[in-house]
């Protein structure tokens, strides 16, 4: 890894780091002391919670043991993270799944606003918009998000969406057979909120081809998108109507959220590059979808 990828990727970090932050506070002082409950694989864990403190009469003194049991559970996923995501993937995951659970464990849970509404809306927007900033940085909250990332890569029609949309389906059933009504009915507006939040900062395979005409000698800069993007190029030579000077055509498809580490890369080797961004398109084919 280059000095300026590791700077780079280290802000990223730092970012996804900030995210689970503005994640622990939501949950911590809006959706815990509603006794609303998250989406995804998280949802189950407080209920696992609920179920020792309510049921088996555990007491862990005021601490909010969720967030353990989510970082247990991510164990066995981290592992498949690590085989079948790639360990740039795995190694940020980690950090991110390490630092909400050490957050959701220090923040103290205590009620902030008394009206069930008004804590289904901000601790939605807080919730939604850490997951946001975590996504957008390259990282992952883990749980559902690995298992959508894998089932990607083993069938191209899966997405993340469909994924915590099926375990939701599941996680409020569960739900409204445990507890009363009013309980799910809020949760259920909760969870839409924090998917409204959290797409206003982060929106999935946005699929961006990018053509870079360059005059430089292309080959270094070739190497170093194939290996930090881990994306193909293809290319072609042309010729400038204008200056009749011969040029080189780059040709690259990915996502939305790699475009500024590929303008860094192509900037690096030739400042005077011209980019054409086109975003939105549709893919058809051996196309490598990433979080």
């Amino acid at each position: 890894m280059t000095k300026e990828n590791f700077i780079y990727e280290g802000r990223r970090t730092l970012g996804s780091i900030l995210g689970t932050l503005v994640y622990a506070v939501g949950i911590n002082l809006f959706v815990v002391p509603a006794g609303l409950y998250t989406g995804g694989l998280m949802g189950f864990c407080q209920i696992i919670r609920t179920i020792l403190t309510q049921k088996f009469g555990m007491d862990f003194g005021g601490f909010d043991i969720a967030g353990i049991i989510y970082y247990v559970i991510n164990v066995p996923i981290f592992i498949v993270a690590f085989a079948k995501a790639g360990k740039r993937f795995f190694f940020k995951t980690l950090v991110a799944v390490t630092s909400m659970t050490v957050f959701l464990s220090v923040i103290p849970v205590f009620t902030v606003v008394e009206d069930a509404m008004a804590s289904c809306m901000v601790g939605g927007i807080l919730a939604g918009a850490g997951v946001g900033i975590v996504l957008r940085m390259g990282s992952s909250s883990g749980g559902m998000d690995v298992v959508g990332v894998i089932l990607i890569k083993w069938k191209k029609n899966f997405s993340v969406g469909m994924v915590n949309l099926m375990m939701n389906l599941v996680l409020y059933a569960v739900c409204l057979f445990l507890f009363d009504v009013e309980i799910v009915v809020y949760s259920v507006i909760y969870s839409a909120v924090h998917s409204l939040a959290m797409d206003k900062l982060h929106t999935q395979n946005i699929n961006v081809e990018v053509n870079v005409i360059t005059k430089a000698d292309t080959a270094a800069l070739e190497r170093e998108v194939m290996q930090e993007l881990d994306r193909g190029i293809t290319k072609w030579t042309s010729m400038g109507v204008y200056t009749n000077e011969q040029s080189h055509i780059l040709y690259i498809l990915l996502s939305k959220y790699e475009v500024h580490r590929l303008k860094t890369i192509v900037h690096k080797y030739d400042p005077n590059a011209f980019m054409v961004v086109n975003e939105g398109v549709s893919v058809v084919g051996n196309f490598h979808k990433k979080l």
